[in-house]
């Protein structure tokens, strides 16, 4: 706790500072002071889990938390922040969970993934289109003003239709397609050190995966211990507990916005292809083409047969 604080504190007398500071510096400044941290866990790390935004990521951490605790006695409400499962049992490895927004402002490596180099990483990508709708909701009812300045979102205040959020003013479908093609690119030069999952598969067959990811992590389960904590991450038990509270350590990030608005919710429809229910045809073949052209057709996302018959791609649903 003593290492969290001490690495806290140039972003804690920062905010003192904000009021004299110039807007463009606050927001440099504390970039690059939010990547110092992430730095400094990334070099005490034993493996970092990275994805964008609302990849389902959370679901992911609720269900490795579990696993561990099921291994290790812990309480089920536990929930893995970076140390904190480790230093009740020192089996659990370090996991340093990221959206990967801030080191590269410490670092000043921008074009490529080296900072991660030497490092185990688990990559978690989702389809774009579900990843930005999933942007925008995150945007209007859960993200604090700050982080929108600080992370280049509309600012606090601005009433923005969805389209608008995910194709223009927003521009989020093209950031996170950014991000996806250079983790991607990456592939060779860390070889059997990055993992690629797809949420989509990850819903399909998730102690599968589950396992996979875990011996990955260098740290194999039984059966039992995965089939227990796919059950504990069901989409309904996530929600139960987001509306009780009952997540031990997950701070604002595991409570809803509004708990009379389901769209404000951390776990909110985990539906694969939900972005289909938000969009006109037109906005819905701009998006898919968006998609098919300038993704990386090696994550599976492709929708060239649907697009070469003039209709928008249709995506399984699970």
């Amino acid at each position: 706790m003593l290492k969290i604080l001490l690495e806290r504190l140039p972003r804690a007398l920062l905010l003192c500072l904000s009021p004299v500071l110039p807007v463009a510096r606050q927001i440099r400044y504390e970039r690059y002071l939010r990547g110092f941290e992430e730095h400094r866990r990334l070099e005490r790390a034993d493996a970092v889990i990275v994805s964008f935004g609302k990849s389902g990521r959370t679901w992911l951490r609720v269900m490795l938390s579990r696993f561990f605790g099921i291994r290790y006695g812990l309480p089920s409400h536990s929930l893995m922040g970076f140390d904190n499962l480790s230093r009740r049992h020192s089996a659990i490895p370090k996991l340093l969970f990221t959206h990967d927004n801030y080191l590269a402002d410490f670092t000043g490596e921008r074009a490529n993934k080296s900072d991660y180099l030497g490092n185990r990483v688990l990559l978690l990508v989702r389809d774009p289109a579900d990843v930005a709708v999933s942007q925008y909701f995150q945007w209007r009812h859960r993200m604090k003003p700050r982080k929108k300045r600080i992370n280049a979102y509309p600012a606090h205040g601005t009433e923005m239709e969805i389209a608008d959020f995910v194709l223009e003013g927003g521009g989020v479908l093209d950031r996170i397609i950014e991000f996806m093609n250079l983790w991607a690119g990456e592939r060779e030069r860390f070889g059997d050190a990055l993992m690629i999952v797809r949420y989509e598969d990850l819903r399909a067959e998730p102690e599968a995966w589950l396992a996979k990811m875990v011996e990955f992590l260098g740290t194999p389960g039984t059966a039992s211990e995965i089939a227990e904590a796919v059950e504990f991450a069901s989409v309904k038990n996530m929600r139960n507990m987001e509306l009780r509270r009952g997540f031990q350590g997950g701070g604002q990030r595991m409570r809803a916005g509004d708990e009379s608005n389901p769209d404000s919710y951390k776990v909110r429809r985990a539906k694969v292809g939900g972005y289909r229910d938000y969009f006109s045809a037109s906005e819905l073949t701009r998006i898919d083409r968006i998609i098919e052209q300038t993704l990386t057709p090696e994550l599976g996302y492709a929708r060239t047969a649907d697009l070469a018959e003039g209709r928008p791609a249709q995506v399984k649903e699970s």
